[in-house]
């Protein structure tokens, strides 16, 4: 690979550390856990747990193949190499459109929060801002994006973990309720722990998987950390209790304090919480830090489709001058490339109503995750098959229970799909993202991608 193709890795642990930790937080926890738990009732608890260990296998699967082979584009490059050049021209486009429609999703949710404090102002503006200073972001260094991405997540987990603590002291002794300690009673009064039943807990489901997109963009910083080995062994090694203690652990303590039923009926539990032990500027806290949600979210979108069309440059499935490096080891072009798509979003959401926009960005972002997820598992399974026993064994970071643990996350994945058919709000992702995969497919063959050769593939590795 030439220089001016080569990224560098200016990713510290520290960088790393948080932003796994950031990338299983959204802003989905903060202001739409109500609808899941409308669903579920306190048994979501049940639903993040299995969709929780799921996570696990997919990102121990994926952090075997990247610690062994780092490299930038991560799973679309393992499917390539696995799977075919298709299925990793496939992967890595879509993986880009649906970080694109999600970042077109955040920035959008930007300027709805800002409006809390500046309702004049258009919107858009407040989007287009919130784009332009990501990408920017993302053009100065790896290190910036490291540094704004740590930040971010710090404050996301800072709130959240107050939030656990503060609630806990009201559950335990009663702190900010005239001190009648509130116990976990609503866990199992008003209908029972699952009120509606186990079809209550598989509705949930599509929506519980979507609020864990985002974990696998671990993977994508294999060819930028400074020490691959230990940083993303230690971060994936701690999805699964990230995920019990932000997600499980907050949504076990709003639920114990507030009855299911009623929450997200008198806005966001989180807003509810700390506004009963007598913070009146709850509302705005919880705006601020939903708002460095969104911006962080918009940053790793950034950050993940530009490495992604980088990967493809490399591959020639995609314009050879996407692999252009700026002097500071950022793929400016693809960056620079994101962001100008990423601006139809912003003329989108200014032409249509949010609601009919939203709908479809759900339903490509659900699907996507899901075929992202699936390739993680196939590519490795293939992977495994093509070492030598010997090879296996000295492998620096292995999957447990392989290949079981993989052909169960597999079937899980087939069960969220067979449900996304089933019930008639979630139907449209099978009729907008296979269509999206067929276009991707087409466009391959027409343009000749099946019989080009990359000219710097084995180098790239």
């Amino acid at each position: 690979m030439k220089p001016n193709e080569q990224l560098h890795r200016g990713l510290e642990e520290r960088h790393i550390t948080l932003m796994s930790l950031g990338a299983a937080i959204g802003v989905g926890l903060f202001l739409g856990s109500a609808s899941a738990i409308k669903m579920a009732g306190p048994a979501i608890l049940l639903a993040y747990a299995m969709g929780g260990a799921v996570m696990f296998i997919i990102m121990r699967a994926l952090g075997e193949m990247a610690i062994h082979k780092p490299v930038a584009g991560s799973f679309s490059r393992y499917a390539k190499d696995y799977l075919g050049p298709l299925a990793g021209y496939i992967t890595g486009w879509n993986y880009w459109f649906l970080w694109i429609v999600t970042c077109m999703a955040e920035i959008t949710a930007v300027g709805i929060y800002m409006e809390m404090w500046y309702p004049d102002t258009p919107r858009w503006i407040w989007a287009l801002a919130a784009l332009v200073i990501m990408a920017s972001v993302n053009l100065i260094a790896i290190k910036a994006y490291g540094e704004f991405e740590f930040w971010f997540a710090l404050i996301k987990i800072v709130a959240i973990v107050v939030m656990i603590i503060t609630g806990l002291a009201i559950i335990l002794f009663g702190f900010g309720n005239g001190g009648v300690a509130t116990g976990i009673s609503n866990l199992w009064e008003n209908g029972g722990f699952a009120p509606n039943g186990f079809q209550g807990i598989l509705m949930s489901m599509q929506m519980v998987m979507f609020a864990f997109l985002g974990i696998e963009m671990i993977g994508v910083t294999a060819g930028e950390v400074k020490n691959p080995e230990k940083s993303l062994s230690r971060a994936i090694n701690s999805v699964f209790w990230r995920i019990l203690i932000f997600y499980v652990g907050a949504l076990f303590v709003i639920m114990s304090i507030y009855p299911w039923d009623q929450i997200g009926t008198n806005g966001s539990p989180f807003v509810l919480t700390f506004e009963k032990i007598g913070i009146g500027q709850a509302a705005g806290i919880i705006n601020f830090v939903v708002i460095t949600a969104a911006l962080s979210s918009c940053n790793s979108g950034i950050f993940s489709t530009a490495r992604m069309l980088f990967n493809l440059a490399q591959q020639d499935q995609a314009p050879s001058g996407l692999k252009k490096i700026s002097k500071s080891g950022v793929p400016s072009a693809a960056v620079l490339t994101s962001a100008a798509v990423l601006l139809i979003g912003v003329l989108l959401n200014y032409l249509f109503p949010e609601s009919e926009v939203f709908v479809w960005i759900t339903s490509i972002s659900t699907f996507g995750a899901v075929w992202t997820w699936a390739m993680i598992l196939l590519s490795q399974l293939k992977f495994r098959k093509s070492l030598s026993p010997a090879e296996i064994a000295s492998l620096k970071f292995r999957a447990p229970l392989f290949p079981y643990a993989s052909y169960v996350a597999l079937a899980f994945l087939g069960l969220v799909v067979g449900l996304m058919a089933y019930f008639p709000e979630t139907r449209i992702a099978l009729l907008v993202g296979p269509l999206w995969l067929v276009g991707l497919t087409i466009v391959y063959y027409a343009k000749g991608f099946n019989k080009t050769t990359p000219t710097d593939n084995k180098k790239a590795a």
